[in-house]
């Protein structure tokens, strides 16, 4: 932090601690903590007054006070943040999953904004929007370097509300008259069935309607299908609603049941959760598929279910939130986001890995140690632990991906073939048939040329990072023979890469050309067929012996013992 960072860091604290600064003087201490709060206030109102009256250059008073009050948060985990009023409109839509706008998610390409996928059903798509049409005009403004953020703020507004848009698609230039709505965000983006009798729902967020939604989709598969076993998807969504968590796991669990218990500084955020309804279904096998990134809401449900044996986790150990935030009105119509409880899910844990209340010297963050790690043991007797999210009881190999196809995807030629394919291609089968033959990889090989795609790989960078070394220690005539040898080697190797992995880009390909006819869902379901958790889900629940060995505690893998870093 620069000088001007640290003066304000000691000189600021919060908007709404500003507008009782003025009564700070007169404050009474009651104890010493009263007294010591009343006398940082006065402190604070002093330096802050002749700051802003006496710096040199002058001083801001609102970037003063968010330098302020960002300085000071930072000192505290990142849950707990401050929410100005132009963001909200952002926070609401956290929690409810809704806004105003046209519906569609955007990117960045060069010097322009594009349409990346719009929502099925949305004003976009009902504007005729498609997914790789660039935007060039805003209300006859350019939109050239503007930002995503930029853009979506324009895009997003009162429902009602129009704009005109003009986009190049293909080369040419469209004009759309696009009306804004409130856009809602399903938080049950796909479901279906997989295989022979396995029901599958993906939940991507705990929004209010995530409970009641999952429930839709439970119901529904049961009416249509003959669903014999039931694998939830939380893979990646990284929570939301406390109470919506409770809600799902009453789907599957018996009334009266504890879900999880919050405990903070505060009595009144001492409190159990419990199931308060009959189930829907408390005996279909479960598997709940989890990785890095399910997080908070999806580890209470993921770890409520494995706590009670009612689940088979399958998937990667899961985020470790175990922190609960609410939110708090401040003045001016801003709000503070705190974290004011922990929570500890049936068999007594708290998941939280990171512990932001001990900080080293350097001030950085460190891990719960192993020698705190603490076993509990599920309902069943199984042994679990705490203090490192939620580990599967099933786990999968990590999915790599080569450099060849994060560049591909990171540098939007998958995503460019996908537009061209899409245009020279007025339908596909549906997502979970549709296939890329060997002449349409071909074409896409031939389309990465015409772009003049290029990448350099980890190993390449590496050979930089010598060749400058080299040169500074003044060895670089002897090693410029083989650092030219070895840099031809990798070339020739690159060449084949897109041949090598083939199968790998094909799937990508699949995945992003299917979402253009078939949208979210047609890219989740192009998806299924080739997944690893599912496929692990699937065989735990297509073997009765299996996940009944699971769930008593019979079945045990060297993998899944005691928790250490090396696992993380």
């Amino acid at each position: 932090m620069n000088h001007i960072g640290q003066v304000a860091f000691k000189a600021v604290i919060s908007l709404s601690i500003l507008v009782t600064l003025t009564f700070a003087p007169r404050l009474q201490a009651q104890n010493s903590s009263d007294f010591e709060i009343s006398k940082n206030l006065e402190i604070l109102t002093s330096l802050y007054k002749e700051l802003n009256t006496n710096y040199v250059d002058g001083a801001n008073p609102s970037a003063l006070m968010q330098t302020g009050i960002d300085a000071m948060l930072d000192k505290l985990d990142p849950y707990t943040v401050f929410i100005p009023e132009s963001e909200i409109e952002d926070y609401k839509f956290m929690t409810t999953g809704e806004y105003g706008g046209i519906g569609s998610l955007i990117h960045k390409q060069g010097d322009y904004v594009y349409i990346s996928e719009p929502y099925e059903g949305s004003p976009a798509q009902k504007a005729g929007l498609k997914a790789g049409d660039k935007i060039i005009k805003i209300n006859d403004k350019s939109a050239a370097g503007k930002s995503v953020d930029d853009v979506s703020t324009i895009l997003k507004g009162q429902p009602g509300t129009n704009f005109k848009l003009l986009v190049e698609r293909a080369g040419e230039s469209m004009t759309f008259n696009v009306v804004r709505e409130k856009i809602t965000i399903d938080p049950v983006p796909y479901y279906g069935m997989i295989g022979d009798g396995t029901g599958y729902i993906k939940l991507t967020s705990f929004t209010q309607t995530a409970s009641s939604d999952v429930r839709k989709a439970f119901l529904e598969l049961k009416a249509k299908n003959n669903v014999k076993n039931l694998i939830l998807d939380l893979r990646d969504n990284g929570g939301g609603l406390l109470n919506e968590a409770v809600s799902i796991v009453n789907l599957f669990v018996k009334k009266n049941e504890l879900v999880v218990s919050t405990k903070g500084k505060q009595k009144d955020k001492n409190r159990n959760y419990e199931t308060v309804t009959e189930p829907i279904d408390a005996d279909i096998p479960l598997a709940v598929l989890v990785n890095g990134s399910s997080a908070s809401a999806s580890e209470i449900v993921a770890g409520a279910l494995q706590d009670l044996d009612r689940a088979a986790i399958v998937g990667h150990r899961t985020y470790g939130k175990g922190l609960v935030q609410n939110v708090f009105p401040l003045s001016y119509n801003t709000q503070v986001k705190i974290t004011v409880a922990k929570y500890y899910i049936p068999s007594g844990r708290c998941i939280q890995e990171i512990d932001y209340a001990h900080r080293s010297a350097a001030g950085t963050l460190g891990h719960v140690p192993d020698s705190l790690i603490t076993a509990y043991k599920t309902k069943h007797g199984r042994t679990v632990y705490d203090g490192k999210g939620i580990l599967p009881d099933v786990q999968t190999d990590t999915a790599t991906y080569t450099s060849i196809l994060y560049n591909l995807v990171s540098k939007y030629i998958v995503f460019d073939y996908a537009t061209q394919y899409a245009a020279a291609h007025p339908s596909i089968p549906k997502a979970s048939e549709f296939k890329i033959g060997d002449a349409d990889y071909s074409d896409f090989v031939s389309f990465t040329e015409k772009k003049g795609f290029e990448f350099k790989t980890s190993a390449e960078k590496e050979l930089e990072l010598i060749k400058k070394a080299a040169i500074s220690e003044k060895c670089w005539d002897e090693l410029k023979p083989q650092y030219e040898s070895m840099l031809n080697a990798m070339a020739e190797h690159k060449k084949k890469d897109i041949l090598e992995n083939k199968l790998d880009i094909t799937r990508m390909l699949q995945q992003e050309i299917a979402s253009r006819y078939y949208y979210q869902k047609g890219r989740i379901e192009s998806s299924l067929s080739d997944d690893r958790e599912i496929k692990a889900a699937l065989d735990v629940l297509g073997n009765p012996i299996m996940y009944s060995a699971i769930l008593d505690g019979s079945y045990v893998k060297a993998d899944q013992s005691k928790p250490s870093k090396k696992q993380n």
